[in-house]
């Protein structure tokens, strides 16, 4: 299953880079969105994101024989966080900052009550973002988010259970 899903994620970045070299040429993005930092084409997706998806189907894999129900609990988070990261990105470059502003602190306040940081969800998130900006941004900032997220998602229930155990 690994293996076939790695190739299904290199075939999606040389269809999206396909239809993107058809369509005016190949972009690049700027770090941060700022013109004065570099830029990083999308054309590294083709090597990045296969070797990403390769990395975290191997987390998942392991994780799902261990989850209870385990195929559809972490299909269900990958498709959400998918969604999220493409409508993420679809605001950020439809020239919406304020609801992607608004979408990327979600992404803590979520964090507080789901675990964002596990593999399925940062695969997901990844990919739905590289259909507008790449692989590399979207992998960027799905390390801030899953590095913040799983801090926040476990300092809030160390906090609650330390709490918890003083009420008693």
């Amino acid at each position: 299953m690994r293996t076939r899903l790695t190739i299904a994620v290199a075939l999606f970045m040389v269809v999206l880079l396909g239809w993107q070299h058809v369509h005016g040429g190949v972009p690049a993005h700027h770090l941060l969105a700022r013109e004065d930092l570099p830029a990083v084409s999308n054309w590294w997706g083709l090597l990045t994101l296969p070797v990403l998806a390769w990395f975290l189907l191997g987390r998942i894999e392991r994780r799902r024989e261990g989850v209870q129900g385990g195929t559809r609990i972490l299909a269900a988070g990958f498709v959400a966080s998918l969604l999220y990261g493409f409508t993420l990105a679809l605001c950020f470059v439809s020239g919406k900052p304020e609801v992607s502003d608004i979408m990327a602190q979600g992404v803590f306040v979520i964090a507080l009550f789901y675990p964002v940081y596990r593999a399925e969800c940062v695969l997901g998130f990844v990919i739905g973002m590289s259909v507008f900006l790449g692989a590399i941004l979207p992998m960027i900032a799905a390390l801030v988010f899953a590095a913040v997220g799983a801090l926040l998602y476990h300092a809030v229930r160390f906090i609650w259970l330390r709490l918890s155990a003083l009420a008693r």
